[in-house]
């Protein structure tokens, strides 16, 4: 991964701190994404002590709003000329429905308009350093979600369970769609399953049941380090070089919801992610 740029976000702890750290022990250049300053850096710190790779750069991005994301992105592309490999790995759940600054429900903010987003606003370098990898990861929790595309916010009925599922299967449809628009490019697109992993998911939820929940499963749960095998292949692999538009759990192609294949979804989603933006882009 010498000579190679690889953003992670969420890289201050869990899955998202140990594939940065996976990646700068094979010599990439690790930019990890965080929001808060302080965890930020001590993570970089001790990435960069365990593997004595020292390009490795935290740059700060509130993946809620969806202006901070287009800031974001145009910092790095002043930094940054390339840009190998896109892990978009943070996620969150929320026990209340919180809306952000700019209305967007926090659950899909975070979750799905986040990744859209940033994979929008960064694909001229991932075309340019063509072949390149996006990462999306989603949830064993999707394959039972439902997508009411009447209802993307989550305004009747909330539940962060559901809502965390819903955005989770919008990110496979997500993944499937840009696969397809971008066959011919180099840039390949695709989904990873960790597994049930011990992270700090849980406590994004501010919920007490929900925190004690998590902890009583602790002990089955796998390790952020287990968890984070997948991406780490599929970001580095010759094996999968050129595969695109899957989904992959403990190395291997899985099949994901019946919702998540229909062509005509994936459609309706993209068309109504985009009028939720306020944009009027397309990938190209």
């Amino acid at each position: 991964m010498k000579n190679k740029v690889v953003i992670v976000t969420g890289s201050n702890s869990g899955i998202g701190r140990e594939t940065a750290l996976a990646l700068a022990d094979m010599g990439a250049t690790v930019v990890a994404i965080v929001r808060s300053k302080e965890l930020g850096e001590q993570a970089c710190e001790t990435i960069m002590s365990e593997t004595g790779n020292e390009l490795v750069e935290m740059m700060l991005c509130d993946l809620s709003s969806m202006n901070t994301i287009r800031r974001f992105a145009d910092e790095f592309k002043k930094k940054f000329d390339r840009l190998d490999v896109l892990i978009n790995n943070a996620g969150a759940v929320f026990s209340k429905r919180e809306v952000t600054v700019e209305g967007f429900e926090r659950t899909l903010a975070v979750n799905y308009l986040a990744p859209f987003l940033l994979t929008h606003e960064l694909l001229p370098l991932l075309k340019k350093s063509a072949p390149s990898r996006v990462i999306n990861l989603s949830s064993g929790l999707a394959r039972r979600a439902e997508l009411n595309l009447e209802d993307l916010q989550s305004e009747s009925n909330y539940k962060s369970r559901k809502a965390y599922s819903s955005a989770k299967l919008m990110v496979e449809m997500f993944t499937y769609e840009l696969a397809r628009q971008l066959e011919g490019t180099g840039v390949s697109v695709n989904a990873v399953l960790p597994g049930f992993v011990a992270t700090n998911l849980g406590r994004s939820s501010g919920s007490l049941s929900s925190r004690i929940m998590f902890g009583m499963m602790k002990p089955f749960q796998l390790s952020p380090k287990e968890g984070a095998e997948t991406s780490i292949y599929i970001a580095t692999s010759p094996e999968v070089e050129g595969v695109t538009g899957k989904c992959f759990r403990k190395r291997e192609v899985i099949t994901t919801s019946d919702t998540s294949y229909d062509v005509e979804k994936q459609n309706q989603l993209w068309n109504k992610t985009v009028e939720l933006l306020g944009s009027h882009w397309t990938f190209s």
